[in-house]
């Protein structure tokens, strides 16, 4: 099979599997590593050491398959069902993370499909599947293999397909057929995902400072959110969706075929006050094979509690009390400061948990809560 009949297999191969779109790209020294050096300098990485700690590792594919000369590009479409309204007491959730099942997981056995293909076509083929974890720059790659452009909000842009989708690649050494040219840039004037962040994650078009972006603060930062950021998370229990809401783009984003990616009954919004009842193994049992298990218990009931300070509801009230006493001073902090919105009764709260308090961030916590009832009725 010469080079262009194994690209045409390998396409045919993935599109079987259930990949929405595939476009080959060159091994080749990755340019976009510059601008990541210039934003972990600026600090935007925030908490994320790993990506400084594994740095050299994302100048060249070669660091995730030794040899490898083809990066095939896939893409696995995840709109599903439109958000519904978020009633007092309930909370949003990005929708990558409304299914059943975790992401990772389904196109990790997509890729292992697709891998053992290959091996079997190919049997001198060095081969390796990855989605998300590996150091490596999927949005420069997909881009160089012809499957859109990136954004303003850094995410990557198909015209047809909008940014609805997760990025997966396979490497392998094997040399194919690379894909056109990039994808130009259609963005134009548009600035809509930019303006509408409610906590100016981008200090300018194409960069994202993550230390302000609502799903790192909600799934990867693992202290108590900055306490000027609170306000902004809004009603966003975990991830955002915004800048992705707002892109025209996405008007026309397909529809995923795969019902694993349908949102479950308690995700499209989610109750909040329920979740304080949820030991570990409650918890664990709930959201471990799923996204929301990635922030663990306490990182979840802390973004409850910052969604109920910002959006008070008197049933939630118990609940909040439930967690100024929880065994996790991070869910004791947040929801002092989350009963400092409501009024005398979180004040009583509040004091009652004062005088047995020994963590001193959570006393701190405390103080500026029983400081900000004196503005509340």
């Amino acid at each position: 099979m010469d080079i262009s009949g194994c690209t045409d297999w390998i396409k045919q191969r993935a599109a079987e599997v259930g990949f929405s779109s595939v476009g080959i790209a060159p091994a080749v020294s990755a340019t976009g590593t510059t601008q990541l050096d210039q934003w972990l300098a600026a600090g935007y990485g925030g908490t994320m050491r790993w990506l400084a700690d594994r740095r050299d590792a994302y100048d060249h594919p070669r660091s995730v398959l030794d040899g490898v000369r083809s990066l095939v590009m896939l893409t696995v479409d995840y709109r599903t069902a439109e958000p519904t309204t978020t009633p007092e007491g309930s909370g949003r959730v990005s929708r990558y993370a409304w299914g059943s099942e975790d992401y990772h997981d389904v196109i990790h056995a997509w890729l292992k499909q697709l891998k053992q293909q290959v091996a079997e076509q190919f049997p001198t083929a060095r081969v390796r599947g990855v989605v998300d974890t590996a150091p490596l720059l999927e949005r420069e790659f997909a881009q160089l293999a012809g499957l859109g452009w990136i954004g303003k909000h850094t995410l990557l842009l198909n015209r047809s397909q909008g940014s609805w989708f997760f990025l997966a690649a396979l490497l392998t050494n094997l040399e194919l057929e690379y894909d056109a040219e990039p994808s130009a840039d259609y963005c134009g004037t548009c600035t809509a995902c930019l303006d509408v962040c409610p906590t100016d994650a981008f200090p300018q078009p194409h960069v994202l400072d993550a230390s302000r972006c609502i799903s790192y603060l909600t799934i990867e930062h693992q202290d108590a959110i900055p306490l000027e950021l609170r306000s902004g998370i809004g009603e966003w229990l975990f991830g955002c969706d915004l800048c992705q809401d707002v892109c025209p783009w996405n008007n026309r984003a397909p529809q995923a075929t795969d019902p694993r990616f349908e949102p479950r009954g308690d995700t499209n919004p989610m109750q909040l006050a329920e979740l304080f009842d949820l030991d570990d193994e409650a918890f664990r049992a709930r959201f471990r094979r799923t996204p929301l298990w990635r922030p663990k218990r306490r990182g979840i009931l802390r973004n409850a509690a910052i969604v109920l300070g910002n959006r008070p509801t008197a049933t939630a009230l118990p609940a909040l009390v439930r967690g100024l006493n929880d065994s996790e001073p991070l869910v004791r902090g947040a929801a002092a400061w989350a009963l400092g919105h409501y009024g005398d009764e979180g004040r009583t709260a509040i004091e009652q948990r004062r005088d047995i308090e020994t963590d001193p961030e959570v006393l701190w916590e405390i103080k500026e809560a029983l400081e900000s009832t004196e503005n509340v009725g």
